[in-house]
């Protein structure tokens, strides 16, 4: 549907005769309309549009020959420089903005552009992108302006931003610092072994467990499938449950009814990590020898919450503490390792400053390899007190100064329970499951088994990394921690075991 009057039959906007609205009424009237034909906004005679001309003009492009906008009488621009002008784009000649050799755009092209009239205004130039000379927008004759090139008219525009030609390699994150590809990887979720048994009720399975011990015999595979299936926090209660109930020790009953390593297993898994561990270091150092290596792995292993912990019950449970313990069974330099990893103190903080980590790694050379003599105190300071993180870089940078592992350095330069302990301490921070799997193996390798070895690892990390422990022990050692066990271990302490493996790799 056409509306009268718009557009006018012959000429521009507003109609010839009459303007917008018709001639014989509308809004507003013809004697006083917008605009009205003897004066008002704009005048007859240069006004807004002209009489003679609309909007578009009759015979061109915008603005008309004759007049434009503004109007010819005192508009702005000047008369003699109207935007633009008859003869060019955008800038007008006698003074815009740039110069009249190379406006915008070209009076050859537009965007678009009324047929041989040039346009308003002509965008992208025809004679290249944004920018681009001759005809971009820019300084008349100059090198190329804008950000970034484009493509002439029809072709796919650029991306944002552009892109350097020949695209550089960017430079490293952080100006330059160098990157620790040793620092600690994102969390990947649980990775222990034993997870918690859905609804599992402590009434309930101690009720399982009586009835597998009372009578004649005992049900090992009920006790096996109950354990096993049982993360620590639902087995501990298990024991203040059994008591409860039945009135008789739990642990008391295991130890009448069950024999061997597959009791000593058992038995293990009722404690909380922190009463299995303080067992275990007491173990080691009470009598005729001391368990230099169980000291080592508990110590070196444990986040300073836990050792803390370890220290509140050891001396609760044994009437003296663990730094006393320690000192009265060990000496010299091995000793001071030992006191330092028990105080519970090292720094955990994620975060590493490399230019920290290469002054440790310079002060750990020159305490070792670059002198005559080993300062053992400096490798104590900084493995004993220092983050693992922080520790993981020191390691590092260590290597690529000297060109050796820090390992290989503490070995010549150390000897016995201290290379042996710091080494120890190396490998844990290095990679935690990686040492507990050379540790699994050493406990199983050979002619026999060294099965407090096996017990306190394979029950302490059930929960926190046994699933990392297994991937190193296949990569170490070309074949599944799985299968080592079941080919070492045998009867019930092996299902129960192989309860804790989880399943084979």
């Amino acid at each position: 549907m056409s509306y009268p009057g718009y557009p006018p039959q012959s000429g521009g906007y507003p109609p010839q005769a009459g303007g917008y609205p018709p001639q014989a009424g509308g809004y507003p009237p013809q004697a006083g309309g917008y605009p009205p034909q003897a004066g008002g906004y704009p005048q007859q005679a240069g006004g807004y549009p002209p009489q003679a001309g609309g909007y578009p003009p009759a015979a061109g492009g915008y603005p008309p020959a004759q007049g434009g906008y503004p109007p010819a009488q005192g508009g702005y621009p000047p008369a003699q420089g109207g935007y633009p002008p008859a003869q060019g784009g955008f800038p007008p000649q006698a003074g815009g903005y740039p110069g009249p050799a190379g406006g915008f755009p070209p009076q050859a092209g537009g965007y678009p552009a009324q047929p041989g009239q040039g346009g308003y205004p002509s965008m992208p130039p025809a004679g290249g992108g944004w920018g681009a000379a001759p005809g971009g927008y820019g300084p008349p004759g100059g090198a190329p302006q804008g950000y970034p090139g484009g493509p002439a008219p029809g072709q796919p525009m650029p991306n944002y931003p552009g892109a350097p030609a020949t695209g550089p390699s960017n430079p490293a994150y952080g100006g330059g610092v160098p990157f620790n590809p040793q620092a600690p990887a994102m969390p990947r979720g649980y990775r222990g072994s034993i997870k918690d048994f859905p609804g599992a009720d402590p009434l309930k399975d101690v009720e399982v467990l009586r009835k597998a011990m009372k009578g004649f015999g005992t049900d090992e595979n009920a006790i096996i499938e109950l354990l096993g299936n049982r993360s620590n926090k639902q087995r501990v209660p298990l024991v203040a449950a059994y008591k409860t109930t039945y009135g008789k020790d739990l642990i008391r009953d295991l130890k009448s009814e069950l024999t061997g390593d597959f009791e000593d297993l058992c038995v293990a898994m009722l404690k909380t990590p922190a009463h299995f561990d303080a067992s275990e270091l007491r173990e080691a150092i009470k009598g005729a020898g001391t368990d230099e290596a169980c000291l080592i792995e508990i110590l070196s292993s444990r986040s300073n919450a836990e050792i803390q912990e370890i220290n509140r019950i050891y001396k609760s449970e044994y009437g003296k503490t663990l730094e006393d313990s320690i000192s009265g069974d060990t000496s010299g330099h091995f000793r001071r390792l030992l006191v330092s990893l028990c105080q519970g103190n090292r720094d955990e903080r994620p975060n590493v400053d490399i230019s920290l980590a290469k002054q440790d790694a310079q002060k750990l050379y020159a305490a070792g390899e670059n002198k005559v003599g080993t300062d053992e105190s400096q490798f104590n300071a900084i493995l004993c007190a220092r983050s693992k993180p922080h520790l993981r870089a020191v390691f590092q940078e260590y290597q690529q100064m000297s060109g050796k592992e820090i390992e290989k350095s503490i070995c010549r330069e150390m000897s016995g329970n201290l290379e042996s302990g710091m080494v120890a301490v190396v490998k844990c921070i290095k990679n935690t499951p990686a040492y507990f799997a050379e540790r699994l193996h050493k406990s199983m390798k050979g002619a026999g088994t060294k099965d407090r070895t096996l017990i306190r690892v394979m029950v302490s990390r059930s929960e926190v990394d046994m699933l990392d422990i297994r991937q190193e022990y296949l990569k170490a050692y070309g074949k599944s921690l799985y299968t080592h066990i079941s080919a070492d271990t045998s009867g019930d302490y092996k299902k129960l075991l192989l309860k804790l493996c989880g399943s084979n790799d």
